[in-house]
């Protein structure tokens, strides 16, 4: 069983999604083989709702590690004095995330690889909390800078079979994002501030990119 959940907050059952694109994910997965699929959009866009909706539609041939599993931890962000642009692209390590790109598409059949995840209660990475099985023929990674044209971020498109870019309507997801940071204990105007000053910005850096995308998805309520 894939344990894709590990060190994660319970999420609401996945959204059905148009059969035409399970189709195209589906053609990606061929036995004895291994694909990835990159999922991409700004803050708020839904990217692990639709990565769940896949997942739900293909099974146990898939499985997904999310790009957010590699967020530098509180105390090394405190240390670089980046805490209050968590989430910029700097705050990741960007060179752990290739590296683990590369394992899995080179997995052996006899090994599982065990990846990180990002918890959202703690606000903190959790390692080995997705273990990713041999036989699974699609891996789907989501996140924001997939796309991105920045030294190292840049070598992600190349390691990708397909990318996605999400598009979604900028007020539904400042909405969701405004949901987000409350369920997680800040106030609405500390939500609407870090939305303003540190989510706002990265977005547009992500917009900047979608032109890299193969398919540009359109996603919503």
């Amino acid at each position: 069983m894939l344990d894709h959940h590990a060190g994660q907050h319970a999420q609401p059952p996945a959204p059905a999604l148009p059969a035409a694109l399970i189709e195209r994910a589906a053609a990606l997965c061929t036995p004895g083989q291994r694909r990835l699929l990159g999922i991409c959009g700004a803050p708020g866009a839904g990217k692990s709702t639709f990565a769940e909706a896949l997942l739900a539609a293909l099974g146990d041939r898939a499985a997904i590690v999310p790009m957010d599993g590699f967020h530098l931890s509180n105390r090394q962000l405190s240390r670089l004095g980046r805490m209050a642009r968590k989430g910029a692209p700097d705050t990741f390590d960007i060179d752990g995330y290739l590296a683990l790109l590369q394992r899995l598409r080179h997995q052996r059949t006899d090994e599982v690889v065990y990846a990180p995840a990002f918890e959202r209660e703690i606000e903190e990475p959790v390692a080995g909390a997705i273990a990713v099985q041999p036989e699974v023929e699609l891996v789907i990674t989501e996140g924001n800078y997939l796309l991105l044209e920045q030294p190292g971020w840049n070598r992600v498109a190349t390691m990708l079979d397909q990318s996605w870019f999400l598009d979604v309507d900028d007020s539904l997801r400042r909405e969701r994002l405004e949901g987000r940071h409350r369920r997680f204990g800040r106030s609405p105007e500390a939500a609407r501030d870090w939305i303003e000053h540190t989510d706002e910005p990265n977005a547009r850096l992500i917009a900047a990119s979608r032109g890299r995308a193969g398919l540009i998805v359109g996603w919503g309520d």
